[in-house]
């Protein structure tokens, strides 16, 4: 039997973006990704990521997150999910300062005294190879990277950089006046991308205000990506065209991203909502079982 037949679950969501959190504390069972598309499906809990909780690999931690996509793929971070985590695991413990791990490495989580968590997200990386791209870019502030037409480009010249996870930033007047899911996987699977990366349309509205759509790794078009939040913060940062911390405005809501000055790590903060706890039917998973 797999690590998610008759798993509980908790169903919540960050601004938007679906969240689905289980507790494999105890067993500390691998998920495949069979099992994590199948739990992705219509007759499970439909979700964006699916945050699993593991027993921490490094003293001093409260859990090791592998985080999920939809699609079955593993990312690195996902903020809106860590503050999830962070909700779940502080009822539970009474603790408001946690500290968890991932394949992006060690994340601190906290909850303010207006009840938002705020998670860490670590120093933003800019080298070309760490992103990473396929070919060498000294300044990834903007890259050589269109579609549409050579002498009349739809989207062009997009800032890149890894959050967790590699993003690439497309600057435009308007995020809805693009049909970002026909680009998004076009751009996503780009032979640019040896990782693929989460997508980005991004609107300046003021020094201290961004207003974002993102086509997401692994996940397709979602309400809220909190990396893409972060990535996109920081790019406009990187080209003085907004202060270090901003709201940033997404189609699930507002989050709020601060570049700190002296360290460069990236603070994010914001709501989440709990919206039902589950079971996952060991059914759903006979057909991934007999494979």
């Amino acid at each position: 039997m797999g690590a998610l037949a008759n798993q509980a679950f908790v169903k919540m969501n960050g601004i938007g973006n679906e969240i689905v959190v289980v507790d494999l504390r105890p067993q500390a069972t691998k998920i495949t990704a069979d099992e994590a598309r199948a739990a992705a499906g219509p007759q499970g809990a439909p979700y964006d990521q699916l945050m699993a909780l593991y027993p921490p690999l490094t003293p001093g931690t409260d859990a090791y997150i592998r985080i999920y996509n939809n699609d079955g793929s593993e990312a690195g971070a996902c903020g809106n999910g860590m503050r999830c985590v962070a909700s779940l695991v502080a009822d539970a413990t009474g603790k408001s300062d946690l500290t968890f791990e991932t394949k992006a490495g060690i994340l601190n989580c906290w909850k303010g005294e207006d009840g938002l968590f705020t998670v860490d997200m670590g120093k933003p990386k800019f080298a070309w190879n760490e992103i990473p791209l396929a070919e060498e870019f000294r300044d990834t502030r903007a890259i050589e990277l269109q579609i549409g037409p050579i002498d009349n480009p739809v989207l062009h010249s997009p800032a890149v950089v890894n959050m967790g996870n590699p993003h690439a930033v497309f600057w435009v007047d308007d995020v809805n006046a693009y049909d970002l899911g026909r680009f998004g996987p076009l751009l996503e699977n780009h032979p640019i991308f040896p990782e693929r990366a989460n997508i980005t349309l991004a609107h300046i509205v003021s020094r201290d205000a961004i207003t974002i759509r993102t086509w997401e790794r692994g996940a397709g078009l979602t309400k809220a990506c909190g990396s893409a939040a972060c990535a996109a913060a920081v790019a406009a940062a990187r080209l003085k065209r907004t202060n270090r911390k901003v709201k940033v405005t997404l189609p699930g809501g507002e989050l709020t991203i601060d570049w700190r000055e002296r360290d460069d790590h990236v603070l994010m903060t914001g709501p989440v909502a709990f919206e039902f706890a589950g079971t996952f039917d060991a059914k759903l998973f006979d057909n991934v079982a007999a494979r």
